[in-house]
C-alpha cells in the first residue's frame, strides 16, 4: 500500500488536437511510462466520439496512470499512482506527471499529492 499518488488539472492547454486522438494519447502516455523507469502491463483508451474526449489507462505493475480530456474545454486530468514496495517510484511518478504536463502544455495547472499507505506502522501491526 506504500506508495504516492499524484493527481494534475490541466487548463486551457496548447495541445487540442491531442486531446482527441485516443492513439495519439496511447503511444504519448507508453513513452513517457518507459521513459521514466515503470512498467506497463496493459492499457486501454476510450474515445467518445469525433473531436469529444478520451478516458485512458495504462496498467502498470507499479500500478496505473489515468487521464481524461475535454478538448471542448482544453482541459486533461491526471491520475498517477505507484507503489513503492520493492523500491521507491515517487520521482518515476513525478516524472510521467511532468512529461505529460509538457506534452499538453496547459496555462494553468493544479497538482495534488498524496502519500497513501506507512509501512512504519504496518511493520508494528
Amino acid at each position: 500500500m506504500h506508495g504516492v499518488h499524484l493527481t494534475a488539472e490541466l487548463h486551457d492547454c496548447a495541445a487540442g488536437p491531442l486531446l482527441a486522438d485516443p492513439q495519439a494519447l496511447r503511444v504519448l502516455c507508453l513513452r513517457v511510462v518507459a521513459e521514466a523507469g515503470l512498467t506497463p502491463v496493459g492499457d486501454l483508451f476510450h474515445p467518445f466520439g469525433p473531436a469529444q474526449g478520451v478516458t485512458g489507462v495504462v496498467l502498470l505493475a507499479e500500478s496505473h496512470l489515468a487521464l481524461h480530456t475535454w478538448p471542448e474545454l482544453a482541459a486533461v486530468t491526471l491520475d498517477v499512482y505507484v507503489c513503492n514496495l520493492h523500491a521507491d517510484n515517487s520521482r518515476r511518478a513525478e516524472c510521467v506527471v511532468d512529461a505529460l504536463e509538457a506534452a499538453f502544455a496547459p496555462r494553468r495547472r493544479q497538482r495534488q499529492r498524496l502519500q497513501r499507505g506507512q509501512l512504519e506502522a504496518a511493520a508494528r501491526a
